[in-house]
């Protein structure tokens, strides 16, 4: 494993960065740890990573937004996803609780519903 160069591995995302987005990143280093426009706290390592993508994808613009950004479905705007029917989406429509009751009630097995769950 080589050692990197922070200063070089910061100036060169820097560099992509602007080209791949139009601005210059806000990079905040704290304790050995990177956030990049004040996104998810990362090591230089995985900011030399991106930087390998940023750079591979620096010809044809980046469609995802970076890590910490708020997409659409962030936004508050959003519209608000009802959990159960996100749980249900599966197949089977049923939820993980309904699913592995059932396994439990037909299989043969030693494995019960934990205490206090009704069956």
């Amino acid at each position: 494993m080589s050692k990197l160069d922070k200063e070089q591995v910061l100036a060169d995302f820097t560099e992509a960065y602007q080209q791949a987005y139009g601005k210059k990143p806000k990079i905040e280093a704290k304790g050995g740890w990177y956030s990049i426009d004040g996104g998810k706290n990362v090591r230089l390592a995985q900011v030399a990573e991106e930087l390998k993508t940023l750079k591979g994808s620096s010809k044809d613009k980046p469609t995802a937004p970076k890590a910490g950004k708020k997409t659409p479905a962030q936004s508050p705007d959003a519209p608000k996803v009802n959990k159960k029917a996100k749980a249900r989406s599966s197949g089977s429509g049923m939820t993980a609780r309904e699913l592995w009751r059932r396994k439990l009630e037909e299989g043969m097995t030693i494995s019960r519903l934990p205490r206090g769950q009704k069956s």
